[in-house]
C-alpha cells in the first residue's frame, strides 16, 4: 500500500480523496487506467471508487472517450469553500497577532491584472491611516505586496500583464526598469518600498504561495520611516535593512502560517539568517 495510504485510519477515504484532487490537478478528462497507474491504485479498486463519485456527481463520466473529469459537486464544494472560508476570514487572527508583536499596521494584498487589492489591513495602535485600507486598489509595481507578486510570475506572464516590461519604472521618478528589480526580490526572499505610497512610511513584503507554490497574495508590514520606539532607527541610507532586520521574522513566520491555512503542507518559515545578505542600498529619490 502506498505511504500516502498507510498514514491514515481509513484507506479508502484516502483513495477517494487523491482521486479527486488529481482529477482536479489534470488539463483534461483523464483515462481511469491513467489514474490507477498515477495514483499506484488497482484496477478494479480504480473503477469502484470511481462510479462512486461519479453517482454522487462528485466526478462525471465521459462514455465516447472513456475518461472521467470533475463533476458539479466538486465544483459546489469549491464555490462553498469561497463563501464561507475566504482569504479574509483566514488571515485576519494571524494579521492581528501579527501587529501585536510588531506595532506595526498589516496588509494581505491580491494581484488583479496590474493593480494590487488590499483585502485586509490591521492597524497598528496610534498609526495614523494609510491609503492602503480594504478595497483600495494601487498600481502593482508601485507596492511592496505588488512587487512580491509580481516577482512569483514567470516572464511570460509578466509580459501578458506588461508587453514591455522594461519600460515600467519602480519608483516615483526613475528607479529600476521592472525585471530587474523583480530579480532583485526573487534572490533577496521579500519586497519594499519606501515613501512610494505613502509619504513618511515605508513597508516590507512577503510571498504567502497556496499548495502549488503559486505566489496567491502579498503580506506586508509598514512602519512609519522614524520608529526609534520600535526598534528602527537608521540613517535613511539604511532605513529598509534596519527594517527587514526588525520584523523579517515575524513576517515569515505569518505568511508560513498563512500558507499552512491554504492548504500548504507545513514546513518552517525560512531562517533570515540563511537569507542572501543583499539588502536593498538607499532608495531612488
Amino acid at each position: 500500500m502506498p505511504a500516502a495510504y498507510a498514514r491514515v485510519q481509513v484507506p479508502a477515504a484516502a483513495q477517494v480523496l487523491a482521486i479527486l484532487r488529481y482529477l482536479g490537478q489534470q488539463a483534461g478528462p483523464v483515462s481511469a487506467s491513467a489514474v490507477a497507474r498515477d495514483l499506484s491504485l488497482p484496477r478494479s479498486t480504480t473503477y469502484h471508487l470511481l462510479a462512486a463519485l461519479v453517482s454522487d456527481g462528485f466526478a462525471v463520466h465521459l462514455p465516447e472517450e472513456r475518461r472521467y473529469a470533475l463533476g458539479a459537486t466538486a465544483h459546489e464544494l469549491g464555490t462553498g469553500y469561497a463563501r464561507q472560508a475566504p482569504l479574509q476570514r483566514i488571515a485576519r487572527f494571524p494579521l492581528r497577532g501579527l501587529v501585536a508583536r510588531t506595532r506595526f499596521t498589516a496588509h494581505l494584498a491580491v494581484l488583479q491584472g496590474t493593480d494590487v487589492i488590499y483585502v485586509i489591513e490591521e492597524r497598528a495602535p496610534r498609526q495614523q491611516p494609510l491609503v492602503t485600507d480594504a478595497g483600495i486598489r494601487l498600481p502593482a509595481h508601485r507596492t511592496a505586496s505588488g512587487r512580491v507578486l509580481l516577482a512569483g510570475m514567470t516572464g511570460a506572464q509578466l509580459r501578458a500583464l506588461y508587453p514591455d516590461p522594461g519600460a515600467v519604472r519602480s519608483s516615483r521618478s526613475s528607479g529600476a526598469g521592472l525585471p530587474g528589480l523583480l530579480e532583485e526580490i526573487r534572490g533577496r526572499g521579500y519586497a519594499w518600498e519606501e515613501n512610494e505610497v505613502t509619504e513618511g512610511f515605508s513597508s516590507i513584503a512577503v510571498p504567502v504561495p497556496d499548495r502549488s507554490g503559486h505566489t496567491v497574495a502579498g503580506l506586508t508590514l509598514t512602519a512609519p520611516n522614524h520608529a526609534p520606539a520600535a526598534g528602527i532607527e537608521a540613517a535613511p541610507a539604511h532605513r529598509i535593512e534596519a527594517m527587514a532586520d526588525r520584523v523579517l521574522p515575524d513576517l515569515l513566520r505569518c505568511a508560513a502560517e498563512l500558507s499552512r491555512r491554504l492548504g500548504a503542507r507545513p514546513r518552517p518559515a525560512p531562517n533570515v539568517s540563511d537569507m542572501p545578505d543583499n539588502h536593498p542600498g538607499p532608495a531612488a529619490p
